[in-house]
């Protein structure tokens, strides 16, 4: 999956349309230990009446983020997929945390920011609980790092929070909202 889809329509062609469904069916059978006890049919059903929501599954996917079923809300009937990739998405690497801090920098610019891409793409940035819930399923972030949604009494004053696993452990920092690294970048949750 590398060609992007025209990002003004949010569709998908028809192949790529089929060829997403198949590969995340293909992941949601391979990691049946992250949603237990929820079958696969049900999900494609909700995709396939939402397709704006597969739109933004394939934007995970062509952006490295290996998205996957995570949870089932049983209140509103809605699946929930995060970003499952070992490391935090390659194609959403070397972004500061929002507008405000890519603006605030005179030099060097990254090309975006996390809560940029997140809101295009559709889907919301993990918070830091969610980020903890994802690395209950597995070992993420051991060589890089994502950006969590980040309280506004932190981003006020100019912060941002970031997350990884180190030491068999999850560790959460601090950083100037504009700052950008080569392995940082950000994991996203969306609901279907």
């Amino acid at each position: 999956m590398t060609t992007s889809p025209s990002s003004s329509k949010k569709e998908l062609s028809l192949e790529q349309h089929e060829e997403l469904l198949k590969l995340l069916k293909a992941r949601f059978e391979k990691n049946m230990d992250r949603h237990q006890g929820l079958e696969w049919a049900n999900v494609q059903a909700k995709l396939e009446a939402q397709t704006e929501k597969l739109w933004s599954l394939y934007e995970m996917e062509r952006t490295g983020g290996e998205p996957d079923v995570v949870d089932h809300d049983n209140k509103t009937n809605e699946y929930i997929f995060y970003d499952c990739s070992v490391e935090s998405p390659k194609g959403r690497r070397s972004v500061c945390y929002d507008h405000e801090a890519l603006e605030s920098r005179k030099q060097h610019k990254p090309e975006n920011s996390a809560i940029n891409m997140a809101a295009v793409m559709g889907i919301e940035l993990l918070t830091e609980e969610k980020y903890r819930e994802l690395q209950k399923l597995g070992n993420f972030d051991s060589k890089t790092s994502s950006w969590v949604k980040t309280p506004d009494s932190i981003r006020k004053l100019g912060g941002a929070i970031f997350c990884d696993r180190r030491y068999d452990t999850v560790f959460v920092y601090h950083n100037g909202a504009e700052s950008y690294y080569a392995a940082r970048g950000f994991r996203g949750s969306l609901r279907v």
